[in-house]
């Protein structure tokens, strides 16, 4: 178990890390009827929506109390009061997400106190739920404020009541972590459904950023999404499962909520291990002595993707810059494969992961270990797109965020289906740079024969080896 040092760094240079305010609003994306509410200046909404609008391609439900100079020094409570009661009057939210960024943090904004004075100012609204998250820019990442932004919804919504069998349906409660994207939900919900079992996501980016085209023209609040009633009906599953070491607080306040209820915990769920291992949990909670036959068909095609890929990824250096729980489902993924993470990059210490060394930095510092450590392969957001034309190296866009691609926030490399994806998309960007064809075998017997009218075409030879058409050269 190798640890992971603490930034030493006093500038950051093309930043890796996205702020902890953009994860929060990406949590509440996820919820229906949502309203994420940034407690900051314009600027701090601005930037975030973005990034959301360049990654996702659709519009994104943004608000912000626009703190000015003035409230900056004077206080901002009534930009907050104001800007809840405009929200809960004129968008039709079900919920509202009240996220402090770095300014209102810095300012000393007591989120809990303002929005208690705001129900005791407008009781006409208790209904209404408001969840506070501080979530400022200066310290943590998207990750952590993801994680930060779902217990406090648990915190808020969820029922303090023991868990009966009994009472059970067959559901299964699923917390999803930052680097899930909706293409990784629809593959696990597909996953239990071949079980019998409904998924229940917290928070369904599925449901609402999955590029649809809705058939109202405008909503001013999140379309789709996990419904309030999720909370209600929370202890009637059948077991819950929490994706990501970065919600395991959650995952502890949810045993503290609901007592006895089964929870299983995944750092991820990429590779053919660690989905054998939900399978196996599946199967004993349904009661099943073999998978259903699809299933095992899925673990075929992987198992078939894995032998097919394993002559490219075998022994190859990837470098790999992103959120910790991406991190670590890359690197499982190479190390079944036989590849190398011979630099990893993430924005905050990561607890420490078997064969891996973790540097806290950003994407200079993956450059610049990436030619030290003479990697073969980059996989990162399409930040990195400049830092592999420079190296000359192929670049798998993997995290947040995705721009310079279509599709990129449907990627789908969870289960056996992702992972068999995964597989042959990491192939794919390789083959352009993967010298082809045999190289020429030159004999030492060719000068021994020159004077027998031998011609000694060596150079000819080289030179036809190393053309664009011979097929051996690197191209791309």
């Amino acid at each position: 178990m190798i640890s992971t040092p603490s930034k030493r760094k006093a500038l950051t240079v093309r930043p890796l890390k996205t702020s902890q305010s953009v994860g929060a609003v990406l949590a509440f994306q996820g919820l229906a009827g949502a309203m994420p509410l940034l407690h900051g200046s314009q600027g701090c909404s601005a930037f975030t929506k973005v990034f959301f609008v360049r990654h996702f391609r659709e519009p994104i439900p943004i608000q912000t109390t626009a703190m000015d100079q003035t409230s900056t020094i004077m206080g901002a409570d009534d930009n907050l009061m104001e800007a809840l009661g405009t929200i809960a009057s004129q968008s039709g939210a079900g919920i509202i997400g009240v996220i402090a960024t770095g300014l209102s943090a810095t300012q000393g904004c007591d989120l809990n106190r303002v929005i208690r004075h705001f129900r005791q100012s407008h009781p006409q609204w208790d209904h209404l739920p408001i969840i506070p998250v501080d979530a400022p820019d200066f310290t943590g990442s998207q990750e952590s404020g993801y994680a930060l932004a779902l217990e406090a919804l648990v915190e808020h919504l969820l029922p303090t009541r023991p868990w009966s069998e009994r009472n059970t349906q067959k559901r299964i409660n699923v917390l999803a972590n930052a680097s899930l994207t909706p293409g990784d939900l629809d593959e696990l919900r597909d996953l239990l459904a071949a079980f019998g079992l409904e998924a229940a996501f917290l928070p369904d980016l599925s449901d609402a950023l999955d590029g649809h085209l809705d058939e109202r023209d405008f909503l001013p609040v999140t379309t789709g999404g996990t419904p309030l009633t999720f909370f209600d009906s929370f202890h009637e599953a059948q077991a819950t499962l929490v994706i990501g070491r970065s919600l395991l607080a959650t995952a502890v306040r949810i045993q503290t909520r609901c007592r006895q209820m089964p929870i299983w915990h995944f750092d991820h769920l990429m590779g053919l291990d660690v989905t054998d291992r939900l399978v196996t949990e599946l199967c004993r909670l349904t009661r099943t002595v073999q998978a259903p036959a699809r299933v095992e068909r899925w673990r075929r095609q992987m198992l078939d993707a894995m032998l097919d890929s394993h002559f490219y990824l075998g022994e190859k250096r990837i470098a790999i810059a992103g959120e910790g729980d991406l991190v670590t489902g890359f690197h499982q993924l190479f190390r079944e494969m036989g590849a190398y993470t011979c630099v990893a990059v993430v924005p905050r210490p990561l607890a420490p992961l078997e064969g891996l060394s973790v540097t806290v930095g950003d994407l200079d510092d993956l450059e610049t270990l990436a030619i030290r450590e003479r990697a073969e392969l980059l996989v990162g957001n399409s930040q990195l797109a400049e830092t592999a034309e420079r190296l000359h190296l192929p670049l798998l866009r993997a995290g947040f965020p995705i721009f310079d691609r279509l599709g990129g926030f449907r990627q789908t490399r969870i289960g056996y289906r992702g992972g068999r994806d995964a597989l042959f998309e990491l192939c794919n960007v390789l083959l352009p740079f993967r010298p082809h064809g045999v190289s020429p075998y030159f004999s030492g017997l060719r000068p021994l024969l020159a004077p027998f009218g031998a011609v000694n075409d060596e150079q000819r030879m080289a030179s036809i080896a190393g053309s664009s058409w011979s097929g051996h050269s690197g191209h791309g």
